[in-house]
Protein backbone atom coordinates (compact mmCIF):
# COMPACT_ATOMS: atom_id res chain seq x y z
CA UNK A 1 0.00 0.00 0.00
CA UNK A 2 1.24 3.51 -0.87
CA UNK A 3 0.47 7.00 0.31
CA UNK A 4 0.48 10.11 -1.84
CA UNK A 5 0.48 13.13 -0.14
CA UNK A 6 0.38 16.56 -1.48
CA UNK A 7 1.05 19.88 1.04
CA UNK A 8 -0.80 23.18 -1.27
CA UNK A 9 -0.28 26.49 -0.71
CA UNK A 10 -2.63 28.89 -2.48
CA UNK A 11 -2.84 32.56 -2.78
CA UNK A 12 -6.02 33.65 -3.97
CA UNK A 13 -5.03 37.47 -4.58
CA UNK A 14 -8.50 38.91 -5.56
CA UNK A 15 -10.39 37.52 -2.48
CA UNK A 16 -11.52 40.55 -0.10
CA UNK A 17 -13.46 38.11 2.70
CA UNK A 18 -13.21 34.90 4.51
CA UNK A 19 -16.92 33.74 2.67
CA UNK A 20 -14.88 34.97 -0.45
CA UNK A 21 -12.10 32.50 0.17
CA UNK A 22 -14.16 29.31 1.50
CA UNK A 23 -16.51 29.87 -2.09
CA UNK A 24 -13.20 29.65 -3.62
CA UNK A 25 -11.36 26.71 -1.48
CA UNK A 26 -14.70 24.88 -1.20
CA UNK A 27 -14.91 24.68 -5.14
CA UNK A 28 -11.55 23.82 -5.71
CA UNK A 29 -11.65 21.08 -3.23
CA UNK A 30 -14.83 19.72 -4.68
CA UNK A 31 -13.27 19.50 -8.15
CA UNK A 32 -10.53 17.68 -7.03
CA UNK A 33 -12.49 15.07 -5.11
CA UNK A 34 -15.00 14.39 -7.86
CA UNK A 35 -11.73 14.09 -10.41
CA UNK A 36 -9.25 12.15 -8.83
CA UNK A 37 -10.94 10.75 -5.87
CA UNK A 38 -8.64 12.03 -3.61
CA UNK A 39 -9.41 13.57 0.05
CA UNK A 40 -8.42 16.79 0.56
CA UNK A 41 -9.18 19.19 3.34
CA UNK A 42 -7.42 22.82 4.12
CA UNK A 43 -5.21 22.26 6.87
CA UNK A 44 -3.61 25.75 7.39
CA UNK A 45 -4.30 29.28 6.63
CA UNK A 46 -7.85 29.27 7.76
CA UNK A 47 -7.83 32.63 8.88
CA UNK A 48 -6.09 34.37 6.23
CA UNK A 49 -8.31 35.90 3.20
CA UNK A 50 -6.08 35.69 0.94
CA UNK A 51 -3.90 32.55 1.35
CA UNK A 52 -5.00 28.53 1.88
CA UNK A 53 -3.58 25.61 2.61
CA UNK A 54 -4.49 22.12 1.42
CA UNK A 55 -3.84 18.53 2.23
CA UNK A 56 -4.24 15.81 -0.04
CA UNK A 57 -4.33 12.60 0.24
CA UNK A 58 -4.50 9.22 -2.57
CA UNK A 59 -4.23 5.71 -1.35
CA UNK A 60 -3.17 2.94 -4.09
CA UNK A 61 -0.76 -0.35 -4.50
CA UNK A 62 2.18 1.29 -6.44
CA UNK A 63 3.97 3.98 -5.79
CA UNK A 64 3.88 5.04 -9.62
CA UNK A 65 0.29 5.52 -9.47
CA UNK A 66 0.43 7.33 -6.21
CA UNK A 67 3.07 10.01 -7.95
CA UNK A 68 1.04 10.15 -10.92
CA UNK A 69 -1.89 10.80 -8.96
CA UNK A 70 -0.24 13.72 -6.95
CA UNK A 71 1.45 14.80 -10.25
CA UNK A 72 -2.31 15.42 -11.77
CA UNK A 73 -3.54 17.41 -9.02
CA UNK A 74 -0.90 19.75 -9.10
CA UNK A 75 -1.42 20.43 -12.69
CA UNK A 76 -4.94 21.28 -11.80
CA UNK A 77 -4.51 22.98 -9.32
CA UNK A 78 -1.90 25.03 -10.96
CA UNK A 79 -4.76 25.71 -14.15
CA UNK A 80 -6.96 27.27 -11.53
CA UNK A 81 -7.67 30.85 -12.15
CA UNK A 82 -9.03 32.02 -8.94
CA UNK A 83 -6.54 30.54 -7.01
CA UNK A 84 -2.38 30.51 -7.46
CA UNK A 85 -0.01 27.87 -6.63
CA UNK A 86 2.56 29.32 -4.60
CA UNK A 87 4.43 26.28 -3.11
CA UNK A 88 3.57 22.21 -3.11
CA UNK A 89 5.29 19.57 -1.81
CA UNK A 90 4.42 15.67 -2.37
CA UNK A 91 5.39 12.85 -0.09
CA UNK A 92 4.98 9.07 -0.72
CA UNK A 93 5.05 6.87 1.80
Amino acid sequence: MFIGSCRLVLEIPSNSSLKGKRMVVKSLKDRLRNRFQVSVAEVEEMDNRRRAVLGVAYVTNTKRHANQVMDQVISFVDSEGRAYLVDYVIEIL
